[in-house]
C-alpha cells in the first residue's frame, strides 16, 4: 500500500479527510453568523513599531516608573536621551507587574565600542515571565554557539537567520509568547514563542522545552499564570527603547 492510508474505505491524505468517515467538526458558530461577538476595536500605533491602543507601555524613554529590581529595590539602571542603559552592578530589572501569553515589542542597541567576543559582545536578554529567554547579543559578525547568538531562545533554539546589525545600531524584537499551562504541578501545555528580529522571522512557533537554564536541558516547575519581565543585567551597557507589551488571551 502507498503512503496513504486506508481508513473506513476511503484513502485518507495528510490534513485532508475524504468523505466516508465521520469527520464532521463541532462549530459554536454558523458560518457568518452575525450574532457571533465582534471584534475588540482598538487604534494602531502611526507606524508599525508604536504601541496600539490596548498595549501597556512599559518604557517610553522617560522613566523607570514601570520597572523594579529583581530584589525589589529602585531599578538602577541609567536613563538618558530617550533610552534606558544597563548600569554594571546593578543587577536585573523587572517589570512591576506580571504577564502570562503576550506579544513584546522592544527595541534594544549593543555597545558601539566592542571591547569583547563572543558572549562577551553586548550580552543581555528578554525573559518572559523572568523565566523563559530570547538572547541579545553582539551577533554581527561575532561567531559564538548558534543556541546563545542574538535571537535565540537561549539553549534551545538557534535563530533560523542572523539578521544582526552593526554594534550601535538600533535593533527590533517582537516575541509572540502564549504561556505554558499547569495542572496539579504539572506541565499540562508547554509554552511557545514566535520571534521577529528586525521585521524578519527568526523563531517559528518554538515549542519550549522549559525554564532557561545555563549549559543544561531545560525543563518545566509549575509557577504562576502571570509572572514580571525581566531584562538581564550581563554586564554589557546595553541600551533599551520603546518597550511594550499587549497581553493576550490562553488558547484553549
Amino acid at each position: 500500500m502507498s503512503a496513504k492510508s486506508l481508513v473506513c474505505g476511503v484513502y485518507i491524505l495528510p490534513m485532508v479527510a475524504i468523505l466516508g468517515c465521520n469527520t464532521t467538526a463541532v462549530h459554536r458558530w454558523a458560518v457568518h453568523d452575525m450574532s457571533r461577538p465582534q471584534p475588540k476595536v482598538i487604534a494602531p500605533g502611526q507606524e508599525p513599531t508604536d504601541p496600539p491602543s490596548d498595549a501597556v507601555v512599559l518604557f517610553n524613554g522617560a522613566d523607570l516608573s514601570q520597572w523594579q529590581s529583581t530584589n525589589g529595590s529602585a531599578a538602577g539602571w541609567k536613563v538618558q536621551n530617550g533610552y534606558m542603559e544597563v548600569a554594571k552592578g546593578t543587577g536585573c530589572i523587572q517589570t512591576k507587574r506580571g504577564f502570562g501569553s503576550c506579544r513584546l515589542h522592544i527595541e534594544w542597541a549593543a555597545p558601539e565600542v566592542v571591547k569583547d567576543e563572543g558572549q562577551g559582545r553586548g550580552n543581555s536578554g528578554a525573559y518572559l515571565m523572568g523565566k523563559y529567554e530570547v538572547q541579545i547579543l553582539d551577533s554581527y559578525q561575532n561567531t559564538t554557539y548558534p543556541d546563545g547568538q542574538a535571537a535565540a531562545i537561549y539553549g534551545q533554539s538557534p535563530p533560523m537567520v542572523n539578521v544582526c546589525r552593526p554594534p550601535g545600531q538600533w535593533q527590533s524584537f517582537d516575541i509572540i509568547f502564549h504561556r505554558p499551562v499547569f495542572k496539579d504541578q504539572k506541565m499540562a501545555k508547554p509554552a511557545t514563542m514566535t520571534v521577529l528580529h528586525n521585521g524578519v522571522l527568526v523563531q517559528d512557533n518554538w515549542v519550549l522545552e522549559g525554564t532557561t537554564v545555563h549549559e543544561a536541558r531545560a525543563e518545566y516547575k509549575a509557577h504562576k499564570d502571570k509572572l514580571p519581565l525581566m531584562l538581564q543585567n550581563h554586564g554589557n551597557p546595553v541600551r533599551y527603547r520603546n518597550i511594550w507589551i499587549r497581553e493576550l488571551p490562553d488558547w484553549d
